[in-house]
């Protein structure tokens, strides 16, 4: 979002014309964005409609954080897509208020990976440990997991928070700025535990992930009896590194900009959509749509095709 106002911001030096015309075509490129937002959103309600209603499901561990990673991404799109707007149109906000904001988006941008690593250590216990299963992945602890992700996630922003009042005058944040993550970067140690923050939080997930899918591949190769199960659960947790995959990608934006900066103008843009939005369109729909509990139900709200549940079948 930071390249998106910085673009923004340097309009003042481009005739009139030139700047409704930029702004024409930012908009033209953004209504697919939209579109498929507004579509993302309903599918997005029907799957949580489903967990909602769904006594069975909501005391399930795997469909509790898949909900959390529906809500999590939904509030980051939001988010993301509020602030676009509000670059492409100069809106200015409080300091405050539009820190709150990025801290949300930031924090949300994390959790994301974080949630990833959680549910395939899940299905890790599943597979593993069948026995414990039940033990381990309860209702209660799942919910102190989600917690803990949370607090891990705004950590960082309280250590960036202290670190911005101790080098900036108090009258900084009576003002009102445009509302990007440049705006606050005050001092080189922001920028290096935002980077660090990211390239741990992004190893630490890739590393459990891939723990997680060797030992259950183990399981299915020595294990015949739930050998069908085992693949399945593999299967699941090569998903969540495709997942993890889609979100890395936010971090090549500063590499395009570099190289093909000056042989696109609308590059910026491109790249809020590209790799910002559509890893976040595809992630949970991808695995809602893969799941057999969701894939009945989005047929019948989409399709309006009256389907009766008599059995949910839990795919591992």
């Amino acid at each position: 979002m930071s390249n998106l106002t910085n673009t923004q911001s340097n309009n003042t030096q481009v005739p009139a014309q030139t700047i409704i015309s930029m702004e024409a075509k930012m908009l033209l490129i953004f209504t697919p964005v939209m579109i498929s937002f507004v579509c993302f959103l309903y599918i997005i309600v029907v799957m949580l409609n489903v967990y909602f209603t769904s006594p069975h499901i909501r005391e399930n561990a795997r469909y509790m954080l898949f909900a959390h990673m529906l809500i999590n991404d939904t509030m980051y799109l939001t988010i993301a897509v509020s602030l676009y707007l509000f670059s492409l149109f100069q809106v200015s906000f409080p300091v405050l208020v539009c820190y709150f904001i990025l801290i949300m988006s930031s924090s949300a941008f994390k959790v994301t990976p974080y949630n990833l690593a959680a549910m395939s250590l899940e299905r890790y216990i599943a597979i593993c440990f069948p026995l414990r299963h039940a033990e381990f992945c309860t209702r209660q602890r799942t919910g102190n997991v989600i917690a803990l992700i949370w607090t891990i996630g705004l950590t960082p922003h309280v250590v960036d928070l202290i670190i911005l009042a101790s080098s900036v005058k108090t009258s900084f944040f009576s003002q009102h700025v445009s509302c990007s993550r440049v705006s606050f970067l005050n001092t080189e140690i922001q920028s290096i535990l935002r980077s660090f923050m990211h390239a741990f939080s992004f190893s630490l997930v890739g590393l459990v992930i891939i723990f997680t899918y060797v030992k259950i591949m183990l399981v299915a190769k020595n294990i015949g009896s739930r050998k069908d199960s085992a693949s399945k659960a593999s299967r699941t947790v090569m998903l969540h590194a495709f997942q993890l995959l889609l979100c890395l990608t936010a971090f090549t934006y500063p590499i395009t900009e570099t190289y093909l900066k000056g042989y696109i103008i609308m590059l910026p843009v491109l790249n809020f959509c590209l790799f910002m939005c559509l890893p976040r369109f595809l992630s949970p729909l991808i695995y809602g749509i893969r799941d057999d509990t969701f894939r009945v139900c989005l047929r019948r709200y989409v399709f309006c095709r009256s389907v009766k549940i008599h059995v949910v079948k839990f795919t591992y």
